[in-house]
């Protein structure tokens, strides 16, 4: 396929756009990526591989953005970008021999509990709370995991770092996600190394992304520093659910898509 025709360089460089407005904000961008992907003839490996080259620039631009206007502390964060790092790339060294078939099965669910979590805590997010443990305990439980499932399925990691952080260290809904970019950038780095040796990746493509994403990351951040919780809150219940709903799509043996069949509804 001639990626270089004004019309793919155009789809191409849109869903890049919107993919990391969308992330910066709730996390989710490659709802929008993916299907662009391997609609334009990528193998599902290479569509995964070249999402995380577009996906790390677009979270670099978010994060770079909300340090640039103090909203994180990266000196602070070293042992969980480090533990991000190390749990992503173990991620994806074990998806070379682990059917991920569970994951597709489990997750739907977490993400449906997390859009009813956020749509109800209505006050959740809107000022600092409490913090339940320390940040490198944090690190070690929370950094290596959710870095480990990036590395190792992805979907919805932005919008698990983000409620991980505004329930556990007690964050503010904009310092959740201006955290939870710097940890996803971090595990998105770390598979891009991984899948850079796999000879995976359509550079071509994501580059072409990348240019999108790099722009979509930093508007997408500007909105949420000056919107805040009004915008992140939403977004990230609406990304929850339409994630939830492409997973179901895409197997439609789960049991989730079983009932939506049973109740006369077909994905």
């Amino acid at each position: 396929m001639d990626f270089f025709s004004p019309e793919l360089l155009a789809l191409m460089f849109a869903a890049g756009f919107f993919a990391g407005l969308v992330d910066a904000i709730a996390g989710g961008g490659g709802l929008i990526t993916l299907p662009v992907l391997l609609t334009v003839g990528l193998s599902p490996i290479q569509a995964i591989a070249t999402n995380k080259l577009q996906g790390s620039f677009g979270t670099f631009s978010a994060t770079l953005n909300f340090v640039r206007k103090g909203h994180l502390d990266i000196r602070a964060w070293v042992l969980p970008i480090i533990l991000t790092f190390v749990g992503a790339g173990s991620g994806v060294l074990v998806l070379r021999s682990v059917d991920s078939s569970f994951l597709v099965n489990a997750i739907p669910f977490l993400l449906i509990a997390i859009a009813v979590y956020f749509l109800f805590q209505r006050k959740l997010g809107e000022d600092d709370r409490h913090q339940r443990i320390s940040r490198n305990v944090f690190a070690f439980f929370f950094g290596t995991s959710i870095g480990f499932y990036d590395g190792f399925f992805g979907p919805g990691t932005g919008s698990f770092f983000t409620l991980a952080i505004v329930t556990l260290l007690g964050y503010n809904m904009l310092k959740a996600t201006a955290h939870a970019k710097l940890l996803n950038f971090t595990s998105n780095f770390a598979s891009l190394l991984f899948f850079i040796f796999s000879d995976s990746l359509v550079w071509s493509v994501g580059l072409i992304m990348a240019c999108g994403s790099i722009l979509g990351g930093f508007l997408g951040a500007q909105l949420t520093m000056r919107h805040g919780a009004r915008i992140i809150r939403p977004l990230l219940v609406l990304t929850s659910i339409l994630m939830t709903i492409k997973l179901i799509h895409s197997n439609p043996d789960h049991i989730l898509g079983q009932l939506w069949q049973e109740f006369g509804v077909s994905f």
